[in-house]
């Protein structure tokens, strides 16, 4: 009774007062030791018996054989059992049921069976409970499911127990059908509802995704338990509905259960994952109150939900108050950290776990990868890289992480060689190696690398396919992006989310408007990304006044506006020259949307009204900014000065950006071209002299055209390509109709090199630009598009040269330079003349 009633100490005062003790004291005594939990009290008092001489009989040997089950201890469970057969009881219905149950706990499932199957009439059905029980237990689903359908086959009466071991065994939605089987085996039975198997179906429906039927069975239950709510609660986070699990909580908590912390843990966990800090805190709070902080999963939980509403100062002092850490707190406040762009905090946390002594598992390594990645370190990528060697944690996770990581650390060199390592690759790891030569300007290569994973029969998924299209992006290659969007329709991939966005942004990027206008429209389920790309589509054709249009639009679908939707607006705005929409918009974004600019939605606004030739405007509005003025924001206004000839301004703003962003080499190569329209050489050469004593090298311009499914690249005065005579051949003919005919006179002002004049002309003939035009002239179709994209700004000259081709030649001319694309037709520019 005393064991029973949880006061072990008690039976043990009462059992030592007893001066005659029989083995069912003995016996007794061992049961209030099980009964609480103490399996080694047990073997101690087993053995006491043994010393003393003490028989045992058949009702001593369940006890002992629980014990070791409890503590998983196989061979005092085997010596029972000898002791078992030499006494005479391997026959003994109740000994043999203990028996199983000890052999499959201790995952000895062939010893289980074994004595299972020796059974002659297995009538008992507690023994096959104890099998059932232990199969569903151990996972072994279909042996436990079969020996149910075997119980039922040869006519046995099932209980309770039965069907909370068969439920437990269907455990995910492969079973469903069986789980509600079982479910209907439960009403036929003629048995009241019992909490404990309703509990069982719960969790079953769970598990399958069935939470409507899981919801069926807790309504019909009259007394419900703390289990009851909890399973049901727990069934909608692990379905992943949060905004239900949230719901179903304050319904909870109205029927007045008070929550306990399982119930607590899931509520934390949905908030976390709907971003919901608010609620997040007052389930704090409530845990605080209750005293559940002490407790581990708790603690874990909470700092998790904080990670996920990037509020790491209440993660960290989540972390740092509890009493006591496991390996689960080390792994979340590290992925916390390197997920919230804390880096550093990581590794230096990451460094603690080394000095703790505790062995980092691949979860910890990939958040600490993820470190690396954000602060583009490749030593401290390569330190990692090495214990990752050592430790032997070189699985196919671990090696993909590793190989983007290198790649956005920049080296391409040592992504390949990883990748080319990974002997089984999956679709991550193409996908990994595709996205990092996107990354490092190889967009070829990473087309090329496409291609292969497909004969390589690697089935592609919507990330790659991301990667792809953004490759055909950068090259700007109509053809190859209507490849890709073949290759989406035929693999069946749904025209939404990222791939559509991306599918919008390629097709404007390679000067196809129209078609990513299509594109768009075609999309039934519109996101805020996809209305983002379509007003970036438009502001890089200089359509601003639709681009803002569709802004309208997106907010008449009640759609809110981030950060980067205004930046589009605003280069939308910049590059059309509405100056008045552009400032409209920086109040709205800060007024309507509560938005706090960030120095890249500055540098839009300062860009626009240099553009407009407002330059003392823009000069006044950098220096009243809220924020410090970034080198982004001084460049804007310096590309302003050497466009519109504002020699003092300009000096002014090179100095202090030369000051901010002395390694950038374009900066080096603006401010020179200001010293040069000024004439001032010296400055010129000093300017050039510290680049070069820097190590930084100018970007040469390039071009490049698409023909015959090859691309041909140019840089200035190039004769590397193997019809180069025929392509300079074709630029003269090109060159002298358009003096003939277009009166076109080299505009030599826009040479900004202390050379002759002659030799002025000679540079602009040989722009990059005009070699890709004459070799499209000279291999396409009269009267055929030809598309054209440059890695810089293309000159004045070079535009009032390509408006002439466009109309002496009958030529449609589209080319994407560094800003914008311009539809050249007939001698007129889409840009307006205004890029």
């Amino acid at each position: 009774m005393y064991g029973k009633c949880g006061s072990v100490l008690d039976a043990e005062q009462l059992f030592d007062k007893v001066s005659q003790r029989t083995v069912f004291t003995w016996n007794a005594m061992l049961g209030a030791y099980v009964s609480n939990g103490e399996p080694l009290r047990v073997l101690e008092t087993y053995s006491r018996m043994r010393v003393l001489g003490i028989s045992v009989d058949a009702f001593t040997f369940p006890c002992v054989i629980k014990a070791c089950a409890m503590l998983k201890d196989l061979d005092c469970g085997a010596k029972i059992h000898g002791l078992v057969l030499k006494c005479g009881y391997d026959s003994t219905d109740f000994i043999v049921n203990s028996l199983v149950a000890m052999y499959a706990k201790c995952y000895d499932f062939r010893k289980a069976r074994q004595l299972f199957d020796r059974m002659g009439e297995k009538e008992d059905v507690v023994l096959w409970n104890s099998i059932i029980s232990a199969y569903s237990a151990s996972g072994q689903c279909l042996e436990a499911l079969g020996l149910f359908r075997e119980m039922q086959r040869v006519g046995l009466v099932t209980n309770a127990y039965t069907f909370v071991a068969a439920l437990q065994a269907c455990e995910d939605s492969s079973f469903e059908t069986l789980g509600m089987e079982i479910h209907a085996a439960t009403v036929k039975s003629g048995q009241n509802l019992q909490v404990y198997v309703a509990n069982a179906l719960i969790a079953m429906y769970a598990r399958c995704g069935k939470m409507t039927e899981a919801a069926g069975v807790l309504y019909q239950l009259e007394n419900k338990d703390s289990v009851s709510w909890n399973s049901m609660l727990t069934g909608f986070v692990q379905n992943d509905l949060y905004c239900k699990a949230m719901q179903f909580f304050r319904e909870l908590q109205g029927a007045g259960q008070k929550p306990d912390q399982v119930c607590t843990v899931n509520a934390v966990s949905a908030s976390g994952r709907l971003g919901n800090l608010l609620n997040g805190k007052e389930l704090h709070a409530y845990a605080i109150k209750q005293g559940f902080v002490s407790d581990l999963q708790i603690g874990n939980t909470l700092m998790d939900m904080y990670a996920k509403c990037c509020c790491v100062n209440y993660m960290g002092r989540v972390f740092y108050q509890m009493t006591a850490q496991d390996f689960i707190s080390w792994t979340t406040i590290i992925a916390g950290y390197a997920q919230n762009n804390c880096h550093l905090k990581a590794l230096e946390l990451f460094r603690t776990v080394q000095l703790e002594g505790l062995d980092a598992d691949v979860m910890i390594i990939g958040s600490v990868l993820m470190a690396c990645s954000g602060l583009k370190c490749m030593s401290q990528t390569k330190e990692i890289h090495g214990y990752i060697i050592r430790k032997g944690l070189s699985d196919l996770v671990i090696l993909n992480a590793i190989v983007d990581v290198y790649g956005k650390c920049g080296n391409i060199d040592y992504s390949r060689n990883v990748f080319e390592s990974i002997e089984s690759k999956d679709v991550v790891s193409w996908t990994s190696m595709i996205s990092s030569y996107v990354h490092n300007g190889l967009a070829n290569e990473a087309l090329e690398l496409f291609y292969l994973m497909n004969e390589a029969n690697v089935e592609s998924d919507s990330i790659t396919l991301v990667s792809a299209l953004s490759a055909a992006s950068s090259l700007s290659i109509l053809k190859k992006g209507k490849e890709l969007n073949g290759f989406i329709i035929r693999k069946g991939f749904n025209l939404e989310g990222s791939v559509a966005s991306s599918l919008v942004d390629m097709y404007a990027r390679c000067g196809a408007l129209d078609i990513a206008n299509k594109v768009f429209n075609c999309v039934q389920t519109k996101d805020l990304i996809l209305w983002t790309s379509m007003i970036n589509a438009n502001g890089l054709h200089g359509r601003g006044k639709v681009a803002i249009d569709l802004f309208y639009k997106m907010e008449a679908e009640s759609f809110a506006p981030d950060h980067i939707t205004f930046l589009a607006l605003l280069y939308a705005c910049s590059h059309s020259g509405l100056i008045n929409e552009g400032k409209k918009f920086l109040e709205i974004m800060r007024c309507d949307y509560q938005l706090d600019p960030w120095p890249e939605h500055y540098a839009c606004l300062v860009d626009l009204l240099g553009r407009a030739n407002h330059l003392e405007e823009a000069y006044q509005f950098v220096r009243s900014m809220q924020i410090e003025p970034t080198a982004e924001v001084w460049c804007a206004l310096l590309g302003a000065c050497r466009v519109h000839s504002n020699k003092e301004l300009g000096e002014i703003v090179a100095k202090k950006l030369l000051e901010l962003d002395p390694g950038n080499p374009g900066n080096y190569v603006l401010i020179s071209n200001v010293f040069a329209a000024s004439r001032k050489w010296k400055d010129v050469e000093q300017v050039r002299m510290r680049m070069r004593g820097s190590g930084l090298k100018k970007t040469p311009g390039s071009s490049w055209i698409e023909i015959g499914n090859k691309i041909h690249s140019f840089i200035a005065r190039d004769k590397s390509h193997s019809e180069s005579d025929e392509i300079y051949k074709k630029l003269a003919e090109i060159t002298e109709k358009l003096e003939r005919e277009g009166g076109y006179v080299a505009q030599t002002q826009f040479v900004l090199h202390n050379v002759e004049e002659e030799e002025k002309v000679q540079m602009l003939y040989g722009h990059s630009e005009r070699l890709a035009i004459a070799y499209g002239v000279l291999k396409s179709t009269e009267g055929s598009l030809i598309r054209i994209t440059k890695n810089l700004r293309v000159c004045v000259d070079c535009h009032s040269f390509c408006k002439l081709v466009s109309r002496l030649f009958g030529r449609e001319l589209v080319v994407r330079d560094a800003n914008r694309f311009h539809h050249f037709e007939a001698g007129v520019c889409s840009c307006g003349d205004y890029w």
